[in-house]
């Protein structure tokens, strides 16, 4: 374990040397990414060189919506973006062709389910204490989100179905202050929204938080032609992806990680990107689980008659990549649990 620490280590002292040497030959990627902590792993590859080291010149792209993330690649401004499987197999049924080659959040390879990033937060002075007071209650929530499918499935667990309460559509951006000005009595957030609005709301208290209900998980994509046309560049790209996770997780770098992701966050200082960082899970290894996590979330689409049928996830999921890497760089992988 010491010979492989102290490898990596000088691994990770040689990259911006390498990363000199390498850019002029690096081939240019856009590569996309939600303006969350979420996204720290492609911040954080960029900007400690991470994708030059593998031979990539990426630009990153941000955008503050799955939603709007989709529409960027469908437009070709982007190369790779990441998506959640929240909404994903509806758009794969009816004729979306993408294919899927490495984790960007979530620790869906050991487990299907992992949503400590999101959670519930109430407004003061509205009652609401446990989930069963969200009854009769408005919620704020981004529609089609992996927070609206946390907030219906933990509800149902309670017994509430979406006719008990009033789900308020709003833009990630504006769930702190539609809570805050009482437009909504409630609201479901990821972070680091959900730690802003419990700072910034004054009162506001927290309702729940994950809970293994849900995959708040999501991976990396792009078209087949984008995907297969340059196997090589595509491989330097998820090389650098388990770099920058192995990076990140390394207690001793999580100052100059939130640091970083300061830089990319709209709004978020170095100190809430470091309290938000804790509830994520960088692990860019894809599984069986993580077709269990998307098969999840195709039950719950065909119960909402947005699916006509089941999708096979190998449709979608190509796990020889990230298999690649684990083979070929074992000491990105040497902190992680095998299963």
């Amino acid at each position: 374990m010491k010979r492989v620490l102290k490898y990596t280590m000088a691994a990770v002292a040689a990259v911006p040397m390498m990363a000199a040497a390498m850019t002029a030959n690096a081939q240019t990627v856009n590569v996309g990414a939600a303006a969350n902590v979420g996204g720290l792993i492609v911040f954080v590859a960029q900007a400690k060189g991470f994708f030059a080291a593998n031979g990539i010149d990426a630009k990153v792209v941000t955008r503050n919506t799955g939603g709007a993330l989709t529409k960027s690649l469908r437009a070709g401004e982007m190369d790779f973006a990441p998506a959640a499987f929240t909404n994903l197999p509806a758009a794969l049924e009816r004729g979306f062709k993408v294919r899927g080659f490495v984790g960007y959040t979530g620790g869906s390879f050991l487990k299907s389910t992992s949503d400590d990033f999101v959670g519930i937060a109430a407004r003061a002075g509205t009652g609401i204490k446990t989930i069963n007071d969200l009854k009769g209650k408005k919620v704020g929530v981004t529609f089609a989100s992996t927070g609206d499918l946390y907030l219906r499935t933990v509800l149902e667990k309670n017994g509430i179905t979406t006719r008990d309460y009033q789900r308020i559509n709003t833009r990630p951006p504006s769930l702190v202050s539609v809570l805050d000005t009482g437009g909504v009595d409630a609201i479901v957030a990821w972070e680091p929204n959900l730690t802003r609005a419990l700072d910034k709301v004054k009162g506001a208290t927290l309702v729940s938080r994950g809970g293994d209900h849900v995959c708040f998980c999501a991976g990396l994509h792009g078209l087949p032609e984008k995907v297969y046309a340059d196997r090589k560049k595509t491989q330097g790209v998820v090389d650098a992806m388990a770099q920058s996770a192995w990076y990140i997780r390394q207690p001793k770098n999580a100052d100059e990680v939130a640091e970083i992701g300061s830089r990319f966050i709209r709004g978020a200082d170095k100190n809430l990107v470091k309290r938000t960082m804790k509830h994520i899970v960088f692990d860019v290894r894809i599984g069986e689980n993580t077709k269990k996590a998307f098969n999840f979330s195709v039950k719950q689409l065909i119960a909402q008659k947005k699916m006509k049928k089941p999708y096979d996830p190998d449709q979608y999921f190509d796990f020889s990549f990230i298999n690649n890497t684990m083979k070929d760089h074992p000491e990105w992988f040497a902190d992680l649990s095998k299963s």
